[in-house]
């Protein structure tokens, strides 16, 4: 922490080098995805070493043991293939652990080598490596390609491909929600239902990542879409894909090869990007928004009514990943908050003029930086001082380095609890993020108020 006091104020560019990155790697981005289907063991097809950091990565997160199997490549695995690693785990893994799916993830050097997942799992098939009624799926995710949230819409995208049309529509609405915690995915399960709509969810970590202990070990938690509902999700009357970098390949995928029209929107953040869910969710499925919604987003509304006067000017900054960003950003222009510098870590142009778009015609400037890293935001933010940080823990040295209060959200969160059990999507979830901004910020003016300013009531 004490070298952060060394962040120099003057800004050059670096082309060549990422100091503390916003972002990281490709296959815990697949592995979190692979959770969220039932009875389905992840695998990491590379070194022991890459998988243990995977695991470890999303244990501290969610405070939850995730079980993973890794090809623990050697030396001769590294030079002549993975393949009789792998097919020798597929067999081990469903002889020992009895999944109902493995779910592969390459790394960097599985993909280095140029090992082929299908043709790997072709092989397994005919030599009857895997059980009947069992199922293998696999995605390519390099880390040095991308991000986390790239290994989690490969993933996805190889959900997707686990569909089996029949011709005859099943009247469900397949729902892609994106890199969000389980509690976020058991919100959106929620509004669907209050909105009568019967959904497929994929991935979802619902029940799994946030399920109850209840002194009984299970290997796989109850939670998690079926491999029986992913593959009747080419029968779907649509696709929601929430989120453009997580989620819109799969739902293009389904609706190019399966005639499943798809459309793609902003994550759930905030009251705006809920009523656009909310509407298309009622127009695909042909029904109406019940009281009980219009109830519940009411609530919301009237909060930011209510105290508006303390979120009016607040300047923020905020990293994360883009499509949660995306929507954030919107949410705190509405509240007449001011994103002042906004940064992640996973590469597209495209999100940082989504941003600007979002800024656009505001009293303030906006600087948003896509392939970005948490040593520019500091050295913006010593340049010029914001009144409120959001991002997940890495941002802690700076909150505590420049005093500035810091709403921990996104991902990782590895120094609180919590996240995998309250939503922040949804009007719900609004309620929730709005509650811990205000929180912040009031403590802050409490404890920096005056006395002739410190009052009882505010």
């Amino acid at each position: 922490m004490a070298l952060l006091r060394h962040t120099p104020t003057e800004i050059k560019e670096r082309k060549a080098l990422t100091i503390n990155p916003a972002k990281t790697c490709q296959p815990i981005g697949a592995m979190y995805a692979a959770l969220g289907i039932h009875g389905c063991l992840p695998h990491s097809h590379g070194s022991q070493g890459c998988c243990a950091y995977h695991r470890s990565t999303l244990t501290r997160h969610y405070k939850e043991p995730i079980s993973a199997a890794t090809s623990s490549f050697t030396e001769g695995a590294s030079v002549f293939g993975g393949q009789a690693n792998l097919i020798q785990a597929i067999n081990n893994i469903f002889t020992v652990y009895e999944p109902e799916a493995i779910a592969v993830h390459t790394t960097c050097l599985s993909e280095t080598i140029g090992d082929d997942l299908n043709q790997i799992f072709d092989k397994a098939q005919k030599t009857g490596k895997v059980p009947e009624g069992k199922t293998c799926l696999g995605a390519p995710t390099p880390s040095y390609v991308g991000s986390h949230v790239t290994g989690f819409s490969n993933m996805v995208k190889a959900m997707a491909q686990l569909a089996e049309p029949t011709g005859k529509k099943n009247h469900k609405v397949n729902v892609i929600p994106g890199w969000v915690e389980p509690a976020d995915m058991g919100e959106i399960k929620r509004l669907a239902q209050m909105v009568g709509v019967d959904i497929t969810l994929f991935p979802d970590t619902d029940g799994v990542l946030n399920a109850p202990l209840t002194g009984e070990y299970k290997m796989f938690p109850e939670g998690g879409v079926t491999i029986k509902e992913l593959k009747g999700c080419g029968d779907a009357m649509g696709t929601l894909a929430l989120g453009e970098w997580c989620s819109a390949d799969a739902a293009r995928w389904l609706d190019a090869k399966c005639k499943v029209p798809c459309t793609v929107l902003d994550m759930p953040f905030g009251l705006a990007a809920t009523d656009r869910f909310i509407d298309v969710l009622r127009t695909v499925a042909g029904v109406t928004v019940p009281d009980s919604v219009a109830f519940e987003r009411g609530q919301l509304v009237d909060m930011i009514s209510d105290m508006h006067q303390y979120f009016y000017g607040k300047r923020v900054a905020i990293w994360g990943d883009p499509d949660q960003l995306i929507s954030m950003c919107e949410f705190l222009v509405s509240l007449d908050m001011q994103p002042v510098y906004v940064v992640t870590g996973t590469p597209g142009k495209k999100f940082e003029a989504r941003i600007k778009e979002i800024c656009a015609d505001k009293p303030f400037e906006v600087k948003v930086k896509a392939k970005g890293d948490m040593f520019l935001m500091h050295q913006w933010i010593k340049n010029e001082p914001v009144d409120l940080l959001i991002g997940n823990t890495y941002g802690k040295y700076i909150a505590r380095d420049e005093d500035i209060p810091l709403l921990r959200w996104g991902f990782p969160i590895l120094d609180r609890q919590g996240h995998q059990y309250f939503p922040t999507v949804g009007y719900k979830g609004g309620l929730r993020l709005l509650e811990k901004i205000l929180t912040l910020l009031l403590d802050r003016k409490d404890r920096d108020d005056p006395e002739t300013r410190f009052e009882l009531v505010l």
